[in-house]
């Protein structure tokens, strides 16, 4: 029992103290590192320095979002499925994807909009959602970009891509394109 009372009161201490405690090398380098100022000194012989920031390059809404789209529809279909359809997918598929995104992200002047997003979270298993473009201000979907698996008997699986409008409540399907996968059947999303 003393053993516990002894182990009890050494952590009591340590979190009552915890924060509470300063080393005096940190305090002596912060005193060290400020300017000592003689009095002997002029005022107007000291100089000035500026500190520029370096501020971010300019990068454009619409390449933002295409490239967050390609790593979204690539973490969707997963290493063992994009490694057969990832030329496919680049080279059919996501310049329309891209050109959807344009055309759905500019506003009445051809300005792109910036509240805009994409979702990060695509659907794993079966489900069809690659990712949504979110209205920041009205926080709401605007485009649902999904892909399905549509197995055709005597043709094989296929993927279809495809994408849905807020201003039908999201009901018809937007065809994007095709890509064929295999007779056998492929594996879940994101395996």
């Amino acid at each position: 029992m003393k053993q516990w009372m002894k182990k009890i009161a050494v952590m009591a201490i340590a979190f009552v103290t915890l924060g509470m405690y300063v080393p005096t090398s940190l305090t002596q380098e912060s005193v060290e590192a400020k300017p000592r100022m003689n009095s002997d000194s002029d005022v107007s012989e000291q100089s000035s320095t500026v500190v520029l920031e370096e501020t971010p390059p300019f990068v454009d809404p619409m390449v933002e979002l295409s490239e967050k789209a390609k790593e979204q529809v690539l973490r969707k279909m997963g290493p063992r499925i994009s490694e057969r359809v990832a030329d496919e997918f680049t080279t059919v598929i996501l310049p329309k994807i891209e050109q959807v995104m344009e055309t759905v992200m500019l506003d009445e002047n051809g300005d792109p909009i910036s509240h805009y997003g994409i979702t990060e979270d695509p659907s794993s298993g079966y489900g069809e959602r690659i990712f949504h473009v979110y209205d920041y201000h009205k926080q709401e979907n605007v485009v649902k970009f999904h892909v399905r698996r549509v197995h055709r008997p005597l043709e094989g699986h296929w993927f279809n891509f495809h994408y849905h409008l807020n201003t039908d409540q999201f009901e018809t399907h937007y065809e994007i394109g095709e890509i064929f996968w295999d007779k056998n059947t492929p594996p879940k999303w994101m395996t």
